[in-house]
């Protein structure tokens, strides 16, 4: 495993690879960060992928919608989890979608399976913000909840692809 560290307008973000895929995307400090791995064993080390996640960063934070599909993702997580980080993958730049409407999407997707406070749960251990969205997830009435950055850092994301002027 390699990690690297990029600075962005809202804080240091931990990127985290292995020879192959982006294993995590933590901002420093965050709830759950590097949760599942020994990032002590982790050699600090650019690599062409952590300079592929920064090239993706850079242009995202300069307000562009870059295609996610040049960065293999490799999140280490259980199969439920999987599934529903796949399925904030498919909401769109700029967009929102509620924790029921995940549940909805995965439901059709897979029947009877979970629970609006699994879903909340997956989402909040996403280990690769950003690149997977869990910033785009709000409340059934709209309003911003939990995000494990900080709510500070959801609503600059959610600014950002609104295209309206940020501020870190």
């Amino acid at each position: 495993m390699y990690k690297t560290y990029y600075t962005s307008p809202i804080g240091q973000i931990l990127i985290l690879t292995d020879a192959n895929a982006l294993l995590g995307l933590w901002f420093q400090g965050q709830k759950y960060f590097g949760a599942g791995y020994d990032l002590a064993q982790a050699e600090v080390k650019d690599t062409e992928l952590s300079r592929r996640v920064a090239a993706w960063l850079d242009a995202y934070f300069k307000g562009e919608n870059p295609a996610i599909d040049v960065i293999p993702l490799a999140p280490q997580v259980t199969e439920f989890r999987s599934k529903v980080l796949a399925v904030l993958q498919k909401i769109p730049y700029g967009q929102t979608a509620a924790y029921a409407d995940v549940l909805q999407e995965l439901q059709a997707d897979y029947g009877k399976i979970g629970s609006v406070r699994a879903v909340g749960g997956a989402i909040g251990h996403n280990p690769i913000s950003i690149l997977i969205p869990c910033h785009r997830i709000v409340g059934s009435d709209g309003k911003l909840t939990g995000y494990a950055g900080g709510l500070d850092k959801k609503a600059y994301l959610l600014k950002l692809e609104a295209g309206e002027k940020t501020t870190g």
